[in-house]
């Protein structure tokens, strides 16, 4: 082993064995006191008092929860998946409670407290202990088992200590159990948050969670479907279908005029005419908000390049697609960008926009920047929101970055695969 790898082995041992011993001494102690105060709290709830404390516990002991969660992430790499039942805001202190104590993932959290303070803290220990421990054996051939041996045999391990000799056969044992620790102490300290994995994570809840997010976006997807076949009834009733009856009534009118006043017939053919052009291009509208011709023949790329040549604002479209998604993705992506390029060019304030496309690891990427004033948010009844809510039929998600005074970034991913 080279000297660059013995100090990077040395470095991340000395590392997990601090980390380690920073959990049991500083962040352990905090599992013992609230579980005494759970369950002090939940044994107050029937005189009340409990129905007020009990939420606050619970709330600490879910964020001691969390800080675990992520050290296990950053330090170890370790995922522990947590679904928490919703709290609707402005309720009662008896359903805030009681939704809490029937959420499963708190009582993980519960649970999970006596196991991290008795064998959470030993294995938290045990790196410190095995990578420090050493360093008493490697002392003890300069004199410090004199100290030691004073009232008898000092025991370093199984070696016993009596005199010089001894003490250089521990210091022979001490190098092996560093040799030992500096190989497993990081391994150590992820078998401690493999433990705390063990009781706290949440697959099942997961995979409930999951199931709720895709009943609810299906619902979404269902709501909009039918409002938009509304929608297209009321265009078509309200605009083609009226003109074309105007367009038949004056046919028929036409008709009996032809040998009585051909010159008014004639005044009625040209309104039939102009009827006929303004239904025309009424159906090719109502279309084009179906499913727009260019986003069929040439692709997202170009549909989005025609909707930004529309705006009566400057706006710079730049794509990177080396393919075509499917034409459901497409649509949704298509329509998603043109609600945020109109929400932009009307409330925004900005003389400029930037529009970015591509594809990477998977995802439709999509970026929509404007100059304006800021403070967009996604929020009940908002353009956004029903974005947000077309975007998650596919899994997509939507981010806003809208400080205050600008500019306004809003990104759109959606999971999909290229032709």
């Amino acid at each position: 082993m080279n000297s660059d790898n013995m100090r990077d082995r040395a470095r991340r041992s000395l590392l997990a064995a601090v980390r380690g011993l920073v959990l049991a001494l500083i962040t352990m102690p905090f599992g013992i006191a609230f579980l005494v105060l759970t369950l002090v709290s939940l044994a107050f709830v029937p005189l009340g008092i409990g129905l007020l404390t009990t939420p606050l516990v619970l709330r600490g002991v879910r964020a001691l929860a969390d800080v675990r969660r992520r050290l296990a992430a950053e330090w170890c790499g370790v995922r522990i998946r947590a679904v928490y039942r919703p709290i609707p805001r402005g309720t009662n202190p008896w359903t805030r409670t009681f939704t809490m104590l029937g959420d499963p993932q708190t009582w993980r959290d519960v649970r999970w407290l006596p196991v991290d303070f008795t064998a959470g803290f030993i294995s938290a220990l045990l790196p410190a202990l095995l990578l420090f421990y050493p360093v008493e054996g490697l002392l003890l051939p300069f004199g410090l088992w004199r100290a030691y041996t004073r009232g008898g045999t000092y025991w370093y391990a199984f070696v016993p200590v009596t005199g010089e000799a001894t003490a250089i056969g521990a210091a022979v044992l001490a190098l092996v159990i560093l040799r030992v620790a500096l190989r497993f102490t990081p391994d150590l300290l992820t078998a401690h948050f493999r433990l705390t994995r063990a009781v706290l994570d949440n697959s099942e809840g997961e995979l409930v969670e999951r199931v709720r997010v895709l009943t609810e976006t299906r619902r979404d997807a269902v709501d909009t479907s039918a409002a938009e076949l509304r929608r297209i009834e009321r265009d078509l009733h309200d605009g083609a279908q009226a003109r074309l009856v105007a367009m038949g009534m004056d046919l028929g009118t036409i008709e009996m005029l032809l040998d009585k006043d051909p010159a008014q017939a004639r005044r009625l053919l040209a309104q039939a005419r102009r009827n006929s052009v303004d239904a025309l291009e009424e159906l090719r509208d109502l279309v084009r908000g179906i499913h727009p011709p260019v986003l069929a023949e040439r692709g997202l790329g170009d549909a989005v390049r025609a909707l930004a040549l529309r705006l009566p604002l400057p706006a710079e479209v730049a794509v990177e697609l080396p393919g075509r998604a499917d034409a459901p993705v497409e649509s949704a992506a298509y329509f998603a960008v043109s609600e945020v390029l109109t929400n932009a060019a009307k409330h925004a304030g900005a003389d400029r926009l930037w529009v970015d496309l591509n594809h990477t690891d998977g995802r439709l990427r999509i970026t929509v920047t404007d100059n304006g004033r800021g403070g967009a948010s996604v929020g009940t009844g908002s353009g956004l929101a029903g974005i947000e809510k077309r975007l998650g039929t596919f899994d997509g998600v939507l981010a806003v970055s809208s400080p205050a005074g600008g500019p306004t970034m809003v990104t759109m991913e959606i999971p999909c695969v290229l032709s």
